[in-house]
């Protein structure tokens, strides 16, 4: 690249001790000048959420930040005196895919929050063609997603695809020698278990000693990010069955074909026409005193 170096922020949600981050790190010092602002410790399904205040702590590779994904990245583009080209975030030690997991992942945030700020960016997940979650993350080497975040920045910079898109999406696997690229939408299929339990003993934090009153239910709500699958949240064992449940060109199927899945996403929430709705709002307005 000629002229002034290409000016990334790194950012994730697993923390910035995490190995996806290193591996994404190493790949994209090639590329420009990368300045790392990322979460102190794990900030993983936190969304877009944001606080008011955080602690920032430096670190070699920029700041560590006591904060979410979002306020990370809204730091650096609104608090450092970088200006950036570009935000890229992971590599997340998960997939991120379909609707509803996208709107709720800290990786996905952190570029959501980038885009809202006009900045474009890349979120970039990883996931395994076996064992799907790829945890514990210090056993999997993250370095092929890193190639394929690199290779793809590298082609989508200073061309008009951000013009369109605000985020690019991508979920690649860690484990597929020369996996396929796959344009992909994220596809809604999802659903919700809940349990009722009438003590504690199942909280997370093994405070056994918490005394539930009469009025009181333990309420548990499990997502089920791919439903009707078996074991936790792994479709791969049932690989034929959800080849067939998920089109070509959802990222879902992408992933059970063992391909890379690169979803353009809009993140503006889009107005949906809708002439019903046009024509309530009309009577109500000549109703209502």
């Amino acid at each position: 690249m000629s002229g002034s170096p290409l000016q990334i922020l790194l950012t994730n949600d697993d923390g910035i001790d995490a190995p996806g981050l290193a591996a994404m790190r190493e790949e994209l010092t090639a590329v420009g000048e990368v300045t790392v602002v990322a979460p102190a410790d794990n900030q993983s399904g936190v969304g877009r959420a944001r606080n008011e205040f955080a602690v920032r702590r430096t670190h070699p590779w920029g700041y560590a930040l006591d904060g979410t994904p979002a306020d990370c990245t809204a730091y650096a583009l609104r608090g450092l005196e970088t200006d950036f080209d570009i935000v890229v975030s992971g590599i997340n030690d998960g997939p991120n895919a379909g609707n509803y997991v996208v709107g709720r992942s800290g990786t996905v945030g952190a570029g959501i929050e980038a885009v809202f700020l006009g900045t474009p960016a890349i979120a970039v997940s990883s996931y395994h063609a076996r064992d799907f979650f790829c945890h514990p993350p210090e056993e999997y080497d993250f370095s092929r997603p890193a190639r394929v975040a690199r290779a793809l920045l590298e082609r989508v910079q200073g061309t008009d695809i951000f013009d369109d898109v605000g985020l690019l999406n991508v979920n690649a696997p860690i484990d597929v020698p020369h996996p396929r690229l796959r344009v992909t939408n994220p596809l809604a299929d999802y659903d919700q278990h809940v349990d009722h339990h009438e003590d504690t003993t199942l909280l997370p934090d093994g405070d056994t000693d918490q005394q539930l009153d009469d009025d009181e239910t333990l309420v548990r709500l499990r997502d089920v990010s791919w439903p009707d699958t078996v074991g936790y949240e792994n479709p791969f064992p049932a690989r034929d069955e959800h080849r067939e449940r998920y089109p070509v060109g959802t990222d879902r199927r992408a992933m059970v074909d063992g391909e890379v899945s690169v979803s353009p996403l809009s993140v503006h929430h889009g107005h949906a026409e809708s002439q019903s709705l046009a024509g309530i709002v009309e009577s109500l307005s000549e109703q209502i005193e």
